[in-house]
């Protein structure tokens, strides 16, 4: 057996990273797509490694010789690489083809061994390798019958994304057997580049063939297998992600900081929203609207704040909508002066926005990180504050501070002359008799110093369309954000979503409900896991204290990597000392299930149990 590769092309998409040398000497995490290729194939024990080349194709040669391989290296120059496509460089390699069964592959695919063992180890003697269909994908797609055999290769003209669980994207890794190449392939070849020219691309040429009554060709479906086709910047950041070490995947994964669909079998429990939340029937609302909404202008700030105000029981004067909670933060600190007390630790992005003299922390000095209205109260009584935010529930540690309590807060903040921010973007989780929500006007009339803020993105589980809002019963404040974000700073999925969420307000509140079942279960099955400390929690995430030896990093980097399941680790966030604390998001049951059989799996077990 031997193996062919394409590599004439530019590989005009990644920009300067080839006006020196080709594509496949591009370097993902330190070393060539080339490298990784020519070794991957080393290991196979083939009889020959023959590598179409073009483009800088001498120095090509050169480094690929350089690298020393046990396998036979032979060449072919395309030199009109740059007026063919690869159809023409797989032409005038045909003669190998002719020679022996072939793995045929791109260079610009970076995978596993475990890959190209998935071609070679089958017995069929033609295959094509193809993974399920994800969103992130580009390129020539299949359709298969129940035997994987091919009945249809689709071009972009033939996509139809109605269709798209029915499909099958080309790895472009390819096991053809030399009888195969002998009466389909090079014939077809031969006759295709004659009849159409030679721009053009070789997958062309298996559409034809898999036409016959019987094509001799069939796919192989990866399952878990890691590969990644490298066209442009942006596909070589993921593939520097899915390729990292361990210990650089988790943190380059963090880096992201979301996006996480372009890693479709990643399980996020890092990231915090309704998983229960929007319904079907909403989602088919808008997805009804989709092109009016996609082709057409946002309302501005004015209408947003009306439709905002109407959901809430508010005036459009006292609301600021904001393109997810964070936009208002940002700009609520800018406008507010002066020192910031807040709880450690937090969520970062309030006093991140702040510099760090103008920061006064309370740090909770307790296992579970809990806090009450009295604690704040009497920390922050003799402190230089002009701002106290509260996070209610906190995050990360779910602290809840009964409505009492917090209004207590918000007289004391009114006698000393103190803005009170209170954020309550996961308060709509708290499983409590008492109204929750302070979006209420009685409430901001009667404490003008309070300000309120809530990220519809996280409650209501719709964090792709970035919606947060803010109120107060400051109209120069309001007034002020209003002008220091843009006129059209959401877009027409947020407004609509505002216009339309008032209709599905009982199928949120029986979200919310079945939201709570699901919590105490979960809760219930983390508290049975050995070394895992469970903190109770009125959000939608539980703080888990990582016991028995092993490192909260540890822990997450394993799960990463082994799992495929995303947590936050939380041993480096400020307040908590380098100790050992998980976050994890609340998801669906199936979701927590998979999760806590994964820890369970992970985590050392109690030799004390063990031994009854």
């Amino acid at each position: 057996m031997q193996a062919i590769i394409l590599a004439a092309g530019m590989g005009k998409r990644l920009k300067e990273l080839t006006n020196d040398s080709t594509k496949c000497m591009v370097k993902v995490n330190g070393v060539t797509m080339a490298e990784r290729t020519l070794r991957s194939l080393d290991s196979l024990r083939l009889d020959r490694i023959v590598m179409v080349v073009g483009y800088k194709g001498e120095k090509l040669v050169k480094y690929a010789e350089s690298l020393n391989l046990n396998t036979k290296l032979e060449f072919v120059n395309n030199e009109v690489y740059d007026k063919t496509n690869n159809i023409y460089s797989l032409y005038l390699a045909k003669d190998y083809l002719l020679k022996d069964d072939t793995l045929l592959l791109e260079s610009d695919i970076v995978f596993d061994d475990s890959v190209l063992r998935k071609l070679v180890d089958n017995p069929y003697p033609s295959l094509t390798l193809v993974a399920k269909f994800e969103s992130w994908m580009d390129g020539t797609v299949v359709t298969l019958d129940e035997d994987n055999n091919i009945c249809s290769f689709l071009g972009k003209k033939d996509f139809d994304f109605t269709k798209i669980d029915s499909y099958y994207k080309t790895v472009n890794l390819y096991k053809f057997s030399r009888d195969f190449s002998v009466t389909h392939y090079v014939p077809f070849l031969e006759a295709y580049c004659k009849a159409l020219g030679n721009n053009e691309y070789y997958e062309q040429v298996l559409k034809v063939i898999t036409l016959l009554d019987k094509p001799d060709i069939k796919a192989v479906c990866l399952d878990d297998e890691v590969w990644y086709e490298i066209d442009d910047e942006q596909d070589l950041s993921i593939a520097e992600i899915l390729f990292a070490t361990r210990a650089e995947k988790l943190e380059k994964m963090q880096h992201c900081f979301g996006g996480y669909w372009r890693f479709p079998k990643l399980l996020d429990f890092c990231y915090l929203v309704n998983p229960f939340y929007p319904n079907n029937k909403l989602i088919s609302e808008m997805q009804a609207n989709f092109t009016s909404l996609l082709t057409q202008y946002p309302s501005g700030m004015a209408v947003n704040s009306l439709t905002a105000a109407k959901n809430f029981g508010l005036k459009d004067y006292e609301m600021v909508v904001g393109n997810g909670a964070a936009e208002l933060i940002k700009s609520l600190m800018e406008k507010l002066p002066g020192r910031l007390g807040i709880a450690f630790p937090t969520f970062q992005e309030y006093p991140n926005r702040k510099n760090a003299e103008d920061v006064v922390p309370y740090f909770v000095q307790n296992d579970n990180y809990s806090y009450t209205a009295d604690d704040l109260m009497n920390f922050y009584d003799d402190k230089d504050i002009d701002i106290l935010t509260l996070i209610n529930p906190d995050n990360p540690s779910g602290n809840y501070i009964r409505r009492d309590d917090v209004l207590r807060i918000a007289q004391w903040c009114e006698q000393k002359n103190i803005r009170f921010i209170v954020d309550e973007s996961f308060v709509d989780f708290a499983d409590a008799e008492e109204e929750t929500t302070y979006l209420d006007r009685d409430i901001i009339r009667k404490y003008p110093k309070m300000i309120v803020v809530k990220s519809i993105s996280k409650s209501y589980g719709v964090p792709g369309i970035r919606l947060g809002v803010a109120a107060s019963a400051d109209e120069e404040l309001i007034a002020a954000m209003k002008k220091d974000v843009s006129i059209w700073n959401i877009n027409s999925f947020g407004e609509f979503f505002l216009q339309i969420q008032e209709k599905y307000k009982k199928d949120y509140k029986a979200a919310l409900e079945k939201f709570y079942t699901v919590r105490k279960k979960y809760i219930e099955d983390l508290s049975d896991i050995d070394n895992l400390r469970v903190i109770p929690s009125q959000a939608n995430y539980l703080l888990c204290e990582v016991l028995g030896g092993m490192g909260s990093t540890e822990l997450t980097e394993i799960l990463l990597n082994d799992y495929n399941i995303l947590i936050k680790d939380l041993s480096t966030k400020k307040g908590f000392n380098g100790q050992n604390y998980i976050r994890l998001a609340v998801r669906t049951g199936s979701d927590n299930d998979r999760l806590v059989a994964a820890l369970n799996s992970i985590l050392p077990r109690n030799i004390e149990e063990d031994s009854e």
